[in-house]
């Protein structure tokens, strides 16, 4: 984890042309309901979400690339989102990138579902996959 660089905030505060996008209580409902639903139709298994006031902590089992997972989520929530009126399709919500990496090893998938699920701070809308390693035969294609 890097510490704090209020500089480095700084200069990216100043290259931003609308404010930063926060989700209220109804707006991250609906990015969890979007997850869920991207999963279902590309039939991948989420493990684990947490949708913060600010921010959007994912862990995903997936046969496409971190890149490919994080750019499906970010367009399909912003579609719902104006979908339900918040804003236009013109309104940024999300950074330029991401935190994306791969988990090789079964303590790192649960290591990774711990620090989402338990260590955001005060949780809000929260998702846990309790039976991810007993994955049903066949997934329902939506």
């Amino acid at each position: 984890m890097l510490s704090p660089d209020p500089g480095r905030e700084a200069d990216e505060r100043a290259l931003m042309d609308q404010p930063p996008y926060e989700l209220d209580a109804l707006r991250r409902e609906i990015v969890l309901a979007t997850l869920q639903e991207v999963c279902r139709y590309r039939r991948w298994i989420l493990l684990a979400a947490h949708v913060r006031t600010e921010r959007v902590h994912v862990v995903v089992q997936a046969e496409a690339t971190p890149e490919r997972v994080l750019n499906d989520f970010k367009v399909y929530a912003s579609r719902r989102l104006t979908e339900a009126g918040f804003e236009n399709s013109e309104r940024k919500r999300w950074t330029r990138h991401g935190s994306t990496r791969y988990l090789w090893k079964r303590e790192q998938v649960i290591a990774a579902i711990r620090y989402v699920v338990e260590e955001q701070g005060l949780p809000l809308v929260v998702y846990e996959n309790t039976d991810w390693e007993n994955p049903p035969t066949s997934v329902p294609h939506a």
